[in-house]
């Protein structure tokens, strides 16, 4: 039996979602959590990877758990799972699949999103969750300059250079459906949408947008960044703990049984 699983995490704690050689992978938990149930549960597979620091609301993953083990309701199974996880991971959902179901493969897209604190003081209940940025910034600057990050790019020049080999054989040509910043007092909300997202791109975009609104660069600065495909082209990269994996998009019929 094939499940899909919905999964929130706070990313503070965890060398990101994959289970790591060194440092704990959230990845790891939600694995030991299964097999404390279903001593046959076969690896979890998840839609994305997200790196140290990096939270998720919305982490799809897929695990194949043997018929003769499941004797719960569906239902059930969040509540079974979360009583063996820390308070910083949840299992907000699970449903059966099609056998053949894949939360990496079948993913059409993936949302991302990133709080930037812009005030001269850290909001304490956000502090692990935005990144404080002091300085004022140009809104109208920077939505003009996210705007031009639309569409079908080669984005080399946002992304971080640890899998730069693979470029050289994969392309780093992606499709961005959505880059807006919306402000709500001091809190900016950067909501990014593709069909995929290179190594560190959506905290590439973030840290170079601010800076645009700081002045350090202009809008159409951004035409020169994409046509270079060169990281040292692009702004700064945003720090990670601003960062969350809202929800990752499938078909209507990927999921379906």
């Amino acid at each position: 039996m094939r499940f899909k699983l919905t999964i929130a995490y706070d990313g503070t704690n965890y060398a990101g979602w994959q289970v790591q050689k060194t440092g704990l992978g959230v990845q790891q938990r939600v694995e030991e959590a299964l097999q404390k149930i279903f001593a046959d549960a076969r690896q979890v597979h998840s839609s994305s990877r997200t790196d140290t620091g990096v939270h998720a609301l919305g982490m799809v993953a897929h695990v194949e758990i043997p018929d003769s083990e499941f004797k719960m309701p569906v239902a059930k199974l969040p509540l079974a799972l979360n009583a063996h996880l820390p308070e910083d991971i949840r299992v907000l959902a699970a449903a059966r699949c099609r056998s053949d179901f894949h939360a990496r493969f079948d993913a059409a897209g993936k949302q991302y999103r990133y709080f930037v604190w812009n005030h001269c003081a850290m909001n304490p209940l956000l502090r692990h969750q935005a990144w404080l940025v002091h300085q004022p910034l140009n809104l109208g600057a920077m939505r003009a300059a996210a705007r031009l990050l639309l569409g079908k790019h080669d984005f080399t020049s946002f992304a971080g250079t640890r899998n730069c080999k693979l470029y050289k054989m994969e392309s780093a040509v992606r499709t961005v459906t959505r880059c807006d910043i919306r402000r709500a007092g001091p809190l900016l909300t950067f909501t990014i949408e593709g069909d995929g997202f290179l190594y560190k791109m959506c905290r590439g975009f973030v840290g170079t947008l601010v800076q645009v609104g700081q002045g350090k660069f202009s809008p159409n600065d951004i035409k020169q960044m994409l046509a270079r495909k060169d990281r040292r082209a692009g702004g700064m990269t945003a720090p990670a703990h601003g960062l969350v994996l809202w929800k990752v998009l499938y078909g209507r019929r990927s999921t379906s049984r």
